[in-house]
């Protein structure tokens, strides 16, 4: 039991200190002036985000609006 622990630990803690951009998006984001580009990157990280909680959320909407109908 305590080996399992230890393992979903490492496995959970190893995913900390992860950085998600590339070498090459980062020296472009950094070196550029006017910042635009950073915040087109930044609210396409978002758009691309937020889909999947919307897909997960309608459906489970669904799910539970259907089970309760079937129960009364």
């Amino acid at each position: 039991m305590k080996q399992k622990f230890l393992i979903v630990l490492f496995s959970t803690m190893s995913f900390v200190y992860t950085n998600a951009q590339c070498a090459m998006c980062r020296a472009v984001l950094e070196s550029e002036e006017g910042k635009t580009a950073a915040e087109g990157i930044n609210d396409g990280i978002v758009y691309l985000m937020a889909i999947p909680y919307i897909l997960i959320g309608g459906l489970g909407y669904f799910i539970f609006r259907k089970y309760n109908t079937l129960k009364k």
